[in-house]
C-alpha cells in the first residue's frame, strides 16, 4: 500500500498533461445533455424534456457514490431497487414496484444502445462506463418488452472526446483488489479507438461454518473492451464495441435462520447448532463467460437521421447449488446454458428542433438457448423426498394391511435438457407535435406492434431407480425387493403473443428545463418456461413407472388389484407447470422538471398509479425442488418520487432522491402447503420497498496554485431503503435501513487518490430472505468496508 501512495505522488508531481484536451467530469455534466442527443438513436429531445421520470449519473457522480455495477444502483435512483445476493447469475431489478427475481426481467439493459436480452448478463464490471442513465415506467414503445418497469441505459466512453491513458488501482479490506488499464487513441480526426482491460478479485465476506468457517464468496472476474470510431464522411458514423469478460465466483451465503414451523421440531434438533450460520456441504458457485458485441452507423441527412443498430451477445454460464442450504445430504443442482442472441434494429427519426418530432423503427433479435439442468437427489433425498412421500400414502390403521416401499439407490439423478429459442420482431412509431394551439404546448403519441414465439424442447429423465416393496396382513406376507423404475419426459411446445402498446403523453414547458407532463403507456413482461420444475414432474411421475413395475411384479401378482386402488395414477400438467404467462401493465403518470436560481437548482417531481394483470410472481417450489414463476391475478403500485440537486456554492453541492412505492395485490388467490386456499388481496408485493432514500453532500476544496494537491473531493451520502416484505403472506420484512457511505479524493492534474468506506455504521440487514422445504433462510448485507483507488491519466 506504502508503494501506491508513492506511485500515486510520482504521478501528481512528474507527469506532465500529455492528453490533447483536457476535460474534467464536472464540465462534461453540465454538457451532458447535449452529448446524450447526438449519441441516442430514439429520442428526439434532451432527457429532461422528455413527458417521464428519469435520472442520470455522470462518470463524476458515479465515482462519489461509488457505482462500480449495477447492484449499486440501489436507492441512488428513487424507487430503484436491485437486492445485492446470490450471484451474477441474479439480478433481481425492481422499479415503482415491477421487478423480476428470476427468468424474465420487467426492466430493460440498453449498453451502448444494443439490448442486453439475457437477465444473467446485467450485472458486469462498470470500468469504462462515461454514464448511466434510468427511465423509470414502462417504455415499451420505445425499447419494447421487458421494459414495463423502465430501462437502464449504460453509455462507454467515446475515444474521440477521451486522450490517452487510464490506470486505475485499488485495494480494500476483505481481501479485496483491482486494476483496471485503458488507452483511448484518436488516430485523425476521422478515426479513434480505445482498448483496456480489467480484473478484480473479491476475498468474500461470508464464511461457512461446516467447512471450517472458508470464505465461500471469493470471485475473480476480469475482462476487456474494444472499442473503434470511425467517421468516413462528415455526416456518416461507424461505431463498434467488443467486450468480453469472464467471472468465477462463490455464491449463496444463505444463514440457516430454524425451521418456519415449530412442530418441525426433528429438523430443528438436527440443525439446531447451525442456527444463524452459513452451513451447506456442496460445493456451490457461478462461473461465466459473457461475449457482447455490437456495431452503430448513424446516419445525418437534411431532413432525418438514419441509424442500424446490430447487436451480439454470447453467454455461456454453470451454476452449483446446493439445494438444501444445510449440511444434510438432500440434492443439487448443475445448471449450464449456452446462448447465443442476435438483434437488428433500424431507427429513422426527425432532427432535433423541428415543430413535429417523430421517430420510425423495426426491431428483431432471436436467441438460441440450451440448457443443461441435472438435479442429483442424495442418499436423505431419495429417502425424505421420494420414499418418506410414498408411503406416507399408505393406510396407517393397526387394522390396515402393512405396506412399505423402499429404495436401495445412494442417490439419484434426474438430468434435463431443454432448448427454449425466442424471436421478437416490432415495428413502432412516435410522434411529437410541439406549440401546439399555444408555444411550450407538446403533445406526443406512439404505438407499437410487438410479436414474440418461443419454443421449448424438453428431455428429461432419470437414472433406474432400483427399490422394493412388502406387503402384510394376517398371515400373508408378499416381498419384491429387484424392481425398477426410470421416469422420462420429452416433447415440445411452443407459445406465441401480439402486443399493441400505445403512449400517449401531453407536456407544457414555460422556459427551458422547466415543464410539466402526464403520460399514459402500455408495457408487457414476456412469458416463459420453468424449466426447473421438469425434474419436480419426473419425481411425481416416479409413482406411475412404480405403480406399473408393482403390477407386473409376479411376487406381488396376487395384490395388483389392491396397489391399483391405493396409489392412483398422478395426473402430469407439464404445460401448466412449465409455462407462465406475460404479464402486463398500465401506467399513468404526472410530472414535472424544475431548473432555477441560475440553474444551480433543479428538481424532478412526479407521481404515478400502475395496474398490473397477471403478474409474475417468483417462488420456490412447495417441496423445494426448484424455483418456479407462476402469475398472481392483479396488483397496483402507487406512489411518487422527487429528485432535487442543488449547488450552494461553487464548492458545495447537496442532493436528495426520494421515493415512495405502495404495491398491494388486487386479486391473487393461491393453495397453501396443505391445500387450503389462500387470499392475498390487500397484501404487500414482495420485494418491494416502501421508501428509497438517498441525501448526499459534495464539498470539493480548491487549493492554491503550487501546491501538493490540487483539490480535494469530500463526499458523503446516506442510502436507505424499507420497509420489504419477503414472501406473498408478509410474515418475513426487512424495517427501513440505510448505510452510510463517503469518499475522500485528492487530486493533482490528472491523477488523484481515494479514500472511501461503505457502510460506515456497519448496519446489519437483511437483503435477501426465502423459505424453502420448512425452514427459513436469509442473506445479510455486507459489513463495513475500507479502501483505496488510485488513479492516472497520462
Amino acid at each position: 500500500m506504502k508503494a501506491m501512495c508513492l506511485l500515486a505522488a510520482y504521478w501528481w508531481v512528474a507527469v506532465p498533461l500529455w492528453a490533447e484536451e483536457v476535460t474534467t467530469d464536472t464540465i462534461r455534466s453540465i454538457q451532458m445533455d447535449e452529448v446524450v442527443i447526438v449519441a441516442t438513436p430514439k429520442e428526439t429531445r434532451a432527457l429532461r424534456e422528455l413527458p417521464m421520470a428519469s435520472t442520470r449519473l455522470s462518470q463524476q457522480m458515479m465515482r462519489a457514490q461509488q457505482v462500480t455495477g449495477i447492484k449499486r444502483l440501489t436507492s441512488v435512483i428513487p424507487n430503484l431497487f436491485i437486492p445485492d445476493y446470490g450471484s451474477r447469475l441474479t439480478t433481481a431489478v425492481y422499479i415503482r414496484g415491477i421487478g423480476s427475481r428470476i427468468n424474465t426481467p420487467a426492466v430493460g439493459l440498453y449498453v451502448d444502445n444494443i439490448p442486453y436480452i439475457d437477465k444473467s448478463a446485467f450485472d458486469f464490471n462498470y470500468a469504462d462506463i462515461e454514464q448511466i442513465e434510468v427511465l423509470r415506467g414502462p417504455q415499451s414503445l420505445l425499447y419494447g418488452r421487458n421494459t414495463m418497469g423502465g430501462l437502464i441505459k449504460v453509455q462507454t466512453k467515446s475515444p474521440f472526446d477521451y486522450q490517452g491513458t487510464d490506470l486505475r488501482l485499488g485495494a480494500a479490506t476483505y481481501g479485496d483488489y483491482n486494476a483496471s488499464l485503458t488507452h483511448y487513441h484518436r488516430i485523425s480526426r476521422r478515426f479513434a479507438f480505445s482498448a483496456g482491460g480489467f480484473y478484480e478479485h473479491a476475498g468474500g465476506f461470508f464464511k461457512n461454518a461446516y467447512k471450517n468457517n472458508e470464505r465461500i464468496d471469493r470471485g475473480d472476474n476480469g475482462g476487456g473492451r474494444l472499442h473503434a470510431v470511425v467517421l468516413p464522411t462528415d455526416n456518416l458514423k461507424l461505431d463498434l464495441n467488443l467486450n468480453y469478460e469472464y467471472s468465477d465466483q462463490g455464491g449463496y451465503p444463505y444463514y440457516y435462520m430454524g425451521a418456519v414451523s415449530a412442530s418441525s421440531s426433528d429438523e430443528e434438533s438436527e440443525l439446531k447448532d447451525y442456527v444463524g450460520h452459513i452451513a451447506y456441504n456442496d460445493p456451490s458457485g457461478y462461473r461465466r463467460s459473457l461475449l457482447n458485441g455490437g456495431m452503430n452507423i448513424e446516419y445525418h441527412a437534411t431532413d432525418f437521421i438514419l441509424s442500424f443498430i446490430t447487436g451480439y451477445q454470447h453467454l455461456n454460464d454453470r451454476m452449483a447449488m446446493d439445494q438444501d442450504f444445510t449440511p444434510r445430504d438432500i440434492f443439487t443442482l448443475v445448471q449450464k446454458q449456452r446462448s447465443n442472441t442476435v438483434s437488428e434494429e433500424i431507427v429513422l427519426k426527425s432532427n432535433p428542433g423541428k415543430r413535429w418530432q417523430w421517430t420510425t423503427g423495426v426491431f428483431g433479435f432471436y436467441q438460441w438457448l440450451d440448457t443443461s439442468a441435472p438435479v442429483l437427489f442424495k442418499q436423505q433425498g431419495i429417502q425424505e423426498l421420494i420414499e418418506d412421500n410414498a408411503n406416507a400414502a399408505f393406510p396407517s390403521s393397526p387394522q390396515a394391511p402393512q405396506m412399505a416401499l423402499s429404495i436401495h439407490n445412494d442417490q439419484l439423478l434426474i438430468g434435463g435438457d431443454f432448448s427454449t429459442p425466442q424471436m421478437s420482431g416490432a415495428v413502432y412509431h412516435q410522434s411529437t407535435w410541439n406549440d401546439l394551439f399555444v408555444k411550450g404546448l407538446s403533445v406526443s403519441a406512439g404505438l407499437r406492434l410487438d410479436y414474440e414465439k418461443m419454443w421449448l424442447d424438453y428431455s428429461s429423465a432419470s437414472d433406474p431407480m432400483l427399490f422394493g416393496f412388502s406387503f402384510a396382513m394376517g398371515g400373508m406376507r408378499l416381498e419384491d425387493q429387484q424392481m425398477q423404475a426410470v421416469s422420462s419426459l420429452a416433447g415440445k411446445m411452443k407459445h406465441d403473443y401480439l402486443q399493441l402498446l400505445p403512449k400517449f403523453s401531453v407536456q407544457y414547458e414555460w422556459s427551458p428545463a422547466n415543464n410539466v407532463y402526464a403520460t399514459v403507456a402500455k408495457g408487457y413482461r414476456s412469458g416463459g418456461y420453468n424449466i426447473q420444475m421438469f425434474s419436480d414432474l419426473v419425481q411425481s411421475q416416479f409413482i406411475n413407472v412404480m405403480k406399473g413395475a408393482m403390477e407386473q411384479s409376479e411376487s406381488l401378482k396376487p395384490i395388483a388389484g389392491m396397489i391399483s386402488s391405493m396409489m392412483p395414477t398422478v395426473e402430469l400438467d407439464v404445460k401448466g407447470t412449465a409455462l407462465y404467462r406475460p404479464e402486463y401493465t398500465w401506467s399513468y403518470e404526472i410530472g414535472t422538471h424544475l431548473t432555477g436560481w441560475q440553474k444551480r437548482l433543479t428538481a424532478d417531481l412526479a407521481a404515478f398509479w400502475m395496474n398490473t394483470r397477471d403478474q409474475q410472481v417468483s417462488q420456490f417450489s412447495d417441496n423445494g425442488m426448484g424455483r418456479v414463476t407462476r402469475n398472481a391475478g392483479r396488483s397496483r403500485s402507487v406512489g411518487a418520487e422527487a429528485c432535487v440537486t442543488a449547488c450552494l456554492t461553487d464548492a458545495f453541492t447537496l442532493n436528495v432522491s426520494y421515493g415512495y412505492t405502495h404495491a398491494t395485490f388486487r386479486n391473487y388467490v393461491t393453495v397453501d402447503d396443505e391445500g387450503q386456499e389462500v387470499n392475498y388481496r390487500g397484501y404487500k408485493v414482495p420485494f418491494i420497498p416502501r421508501h428509497t432514500l438517498n441525501v448526499g453532500g459534495q464539498y470539493v476544496f480548491a487549493l492554491q496554485p503550487h501546491k501538493l494537491f490540487d483539490y480535494i473531493r469530500l463526499h458523503a451520502d446516506y442510502s436507505a431503503a424499507g420497509s420489504v416484505y419477503w414472501t406473498e403472506s408478509n410474515n418475513a420484512v426487512q424495517p427501513f435501513y440505510g448505510t452510510l457511505n463517503a469518499r475522500l479524493s485528492l487530486e493533482k492534474g490528472q491523477g488523484s487518490v481515494a479514500f472511501w468506506i461503505r457502510n460506515a455504521l456497519n448496519k446489519d440487514y437483511t437483503s435477501f430472505y426465502f423459505e424453502s422445504m420448512g425452514n427459513r433462510f436469509m442473506q445479510r448485507g455486507r459489513p463495513l468496508q475500507a479502501g483505496i483507488e488510485l488513479r492516472c491519466r497520462f
